[in-house]
């Protein structure tokens, strides 16, 4: 497994990493998936608060007692779930994020959050107070680092200029070319990692059934999909090279892969063994597509 260096923090992350969320279900079969994850070299685990109202913190906990040092741990928080379970509200407020790492801390089994990360945010939050909440918690060693999860550049834009995130976790893949725009360059400008979801678009860069997506037509996607196996030829599997081509960007620290299943899982783990997309490849893999770009949020 290779490694990356999160930002200007000091966390090296497997360039494949685990996102929990899509653990769910069988229980025993999860904590194997994730000492699985472990043995084969991966050491950055994503979850959040919100999922599974909490219990995927807390199967994450249970299954990394015997490794916790030896792993990072990200969490988020933002999102307050309702107390009849209709849902949850926004709420990025200092007092709220106070008490909800206590009680992520307390699902985690853990005394320390290496990455502590807002689940979202919007331009009209109360920014200056969300940024006072994740240092207080960084003076208390409740985290060591704190960064945002968004897709928004205007958040993306004042929080790089105002706070001191060491990552931002947004969706980026072939088929969502929207951050290299701008986003991608600006945060490699100021050192801050980007913790990619979404690689495999949603499966269908790995081979789930054609599909529109996002501003693409099927007919679009196909076309992508067609030239992706093409480079990929023999030598890897599809949603292999759709990862590559994620990683190729400078600003990518790591792909934060939704495992489900053990083939799954090595699948994604032997990507950080294969050779690395030439430019040659890269180009063409480029060309096979038009690049969106964010129409709200700018």
């Amino acid at each position: 497994m290779n490694y990356r260096k999160l930002g200007n923090s000091e966390l090296k992350i497997s360039e494949v990493s685990f996102g929990c969320m899509s653990l769910q279900g069988d229980l025993k079969n999860a904590m194997r998936l994730i000492q699985l994850a472990f043995d084969k070299g991966i050491n950055y685990f994503d979850t959040a608060d919100l999922y599974q109202n909490g219990q995927n913190e807390v199967l994450l906990g249970n299954a990394i007692k015997g490794f916790r040092d030896k792993i990072i741990i990200g969490t988020k928080v933002g999102n307050e779930l309702r107390e009849d379970g209709s849902g949850w509200d926004w709420n990025p407020s200092k007092k709220y994020i106070i008490k909800s790492v206590e009680e992520s801390l307390r699902r985690l089994q853990t005394d320390y959050i290496d990455l502590y990360q807002l689940h979202g945010g919007t331009i009209d939050d109360p920014i200056d107070e969300t940024i006072e909440a994740f240092e207080q918690l960084k003076e208390e060693g409740k985290i060591r680092y704190y960064g945002i999860s968004s897709i928004r550049p205007n958040v993306i834009r004042e929080y790089v200029k105002c706070s001191n995130i060491v990552s931002v976790m947004m969706q980026y893949s072939l088929l969502d070319r929207r951050p290299e725009e701008f986003c991608l360059n600006l945060l490699q400008e100021h050192t801050i990692g980007v913790l990619a979801r979404g690689s495999v678009a949603k499966g269908l860069l790995a081979g789930k059934p054609v599909t529109d997506y996002l501003n693409y037509t099927t007919s679009e996607v196909k076309k992508t999909i067609e030239v992706l196996k093409n480079v990929s030829r023999e030598d890897k599997l599809m949603g292999q090279t759709a990862i590559q081509y994620v990683l190729k960007h400078p600003s990518i620290t790591s792909a934060v892969i939704g495992i489900r299943t053990e083939q799954h899982l090595l699948e994604s783990i032997t990507t950080s063994k294969l050779k690395a997309l030439g430019d040659e490849e890269y180009g063409l893999i480029q060309n096979s597509n038009k690049p969106a770009f964010y129409e709200n949020h700018r």
